[in-house]
């Protein structure tokens, strides 16, 4: 058949018959180039070849290379499933200075304190800087090494010398392979070196953790099979102007996806909150007008989160403000509809504000019956009673839907030391010193309380 030409992008691979300005895979300009003429062939069959291992019962294959090993921090064992899975290996992604370079070295400091040699190598920072990092949260010890590179066989040959049980590379984006065409950073760059560093940690049973870079989104940067490569991809969140930082699970192959961990950050580095829910409730000596304690669960843990909001009379000239912080946008605009159109609060030409406490983003509708009385409170200038949480799911019509997780977000609540909780009907015995107060729709719980 006749050669014809065929373009490739340099950025992620995608190939083409034809010049394009702008690829259609990861919409870079000018990345599309020729290289060269490519015939068509017929298919071959394939014959058998030789296998690594032979194919055993299911029931027969050995579970010791897939037992986790705590790292010494249970907050990141929690998240992780219960700890670092031999010969894994991890993708860890936040904004800059969010922290991650710190938690990562506290960790490589008790893994090299347990099991042998840890090395860290980082592509970001000089030795010397990470040494300063190190002193300030004590994370200085004999089986800790540290190397500063941006090849990728640099890095493969200090892993030869070190042998180590745990690799920790800050960050993928910055180390290169001269072997792959591609700008530094770019997709096709860090797919080879995570291809590459994930082979080598399987074929040493080495765990291997790699830090990774965001873009403006918040989505992790790079090509999507990225995440596709690794085993467990960990999202680390936080304010900044706010000490509290929340880790997530988004992918875990060896435990459950949707943990989370609180950390609280300081001048001694990063520190696991085993009991973070009094950051989010305040802490006040008598109740105030527009505040509302809910129970949030963020995987298979219950947080207590208090919703705070604010009815103010609209200056005029133009619609009234609804701003929001913290919450759903689009959740707080439905709420604040079903509360003046079914609990008969007038909130039409008045100006509304909802907002969390502390810094935490509450996403589920499990908070909507505790926006909705917060919104009416305020209006009513009229706080709730003291002791009081209220969970459920508020619905177009007005009323209160059951939610998962009820027994545990209650046990948590009556665990806090509230005594009441305003919930939907039938959501099944109360724990021990806590009253239920079963509503069916939102006038019902509002006439109940005011």
């Amino acid at each position: 058949m006749k050669s014809r030409p065929a373009h490739r992008c340099t950025e992620c691979g995608y190939s083409s018959a034809k010049w394009v300005g702008r690829c259609p895979e990861c919409q870079a300009w000018g990345t599309v180039q020729e290289i060269g003429g490519v015939g068509s062939s017929p298919l071959r069959a394939v014959a058998a070849g030789p296998v690594s291992s032979r194919a055993l019962p299911i029931g027969q294959v050995e579970l010791a290379g897939a037992h986790a090993v705590p790292t010494g921090i249970p907050e990141f064992d929690r998240v992780l499933g219960g700890g670092l899975v031999p010969g894994a290996v991890l993708l860890v992604a936040g904004e800059p200075g969010v922290g991650k370079s710190t938690l990562l070295l506290e960790v490589a400091h008790r893994v090299a304190a347990a099991n042998g040699p840890t090395l860290v190598v980082s592509g970001e920072e000089s030795a010397a800087q990470v040494r300063l990092r190190a002193e300030r949260i004590g994370a200085l010890h004999d089986e800790l090494y540290l190397a500063a590179e941006t090849e990728l066989s640099a890095v493969l040959s200090h892993v030869e010398d070190v042998n180590p049980t745990l690799l920790v590379l800050d960050s993928v984006q910055t180390v290169r392979s001269p072997a792959v065409d591609g700008t530094d950073g770019g997709a096709t760059q860090v797919r080879a070196v995570a291809s590459a560093l994930s082979a080598v940690a399987k074929a040493r049973n080495m765990t291997t953790i790699l830090v990774g870079h965001v873009t403006k989104d918040g989505a992790i940067a790079g090509p999507r099979a990225l995440e596709h490569l690794v085993d467990v991809v960990i999202s680390f969140d936080g304010e900044r102007h706010s000490t509290l930082r929340l880790v997530r699970a988004t992918k875990n192959r060896f435990g459950p996806a949707d943990e989370i961990g609180c950390f609280e950050i300081g001048d001694g580095g990063v520190v696991g909150v085993p009991d973070p829910s009094h950051l989010f409730v305040s802490r006040r000596s008598a109740p105030v007008p527009g505040s509302c304690v809910t129970v949030t669960m963020e995987g298979s843990r219950p947080l207590l989160a208090e919703v705070q909001a604010l009815v103010a009379t609209s200056g005029g000239g133009g619609s009234p403000r609804r701003a929001v912080s913290g919450l759903d946008s689009q959740r707080v605009a439905m709420v604040n509809a079903v509360v003046e159109r079914r609990g008969g609060v007038k909130l039409a030409d008045a100006d509304v504000f909802a907002a969390s406490v502390g810094g935490v983003r509450i996403l589920e509708p499990a908070a909507d019956l505790a926006l909705a009385l917060a919104i009416a409170s305020a209006a009513k200038d009229r706080p709730l009673p003291a002791g009081l949480v209220a969970i459920g799911e508020v619905g177009l019509s007005g009323e209160i839907r059951r939610v998962g997780g009820t027994a545990r977000r209650l046990a948590e609540a009556a665990r806090q030391g509230y005594t009441a909780a305003l919930v939907p009907v039938d959501s099944g015995p109360a724990p021990q010193g806590i009253r239920l107060i079963e509503v069916a729709d939102l006038a019902g719980a509002i006439h109940r309380l005011w």
